[in-house]
């Protein structure tokens, strides 16, 4: 899982991105393709 300040770029990587936000931290999560993780605080 990456950590990063900027999320958006992640976001369009792929078209089954989704944006979720947990306990006050922002992530980024793909059913399809979960390499495609990523964490945001």
């Amino acid at each position: 899982m990456k950590v990063r300040s900027s999320l958006r770029s992640l976001k369009v990587r792929h078209k089954d991105c989704r944006i979720v936000r947990r306990k006050g931290k922002v992530y980024v999560i793909n059913k399809t393709n979960p390499r495609f993780k990523a964490r945001q605080g």
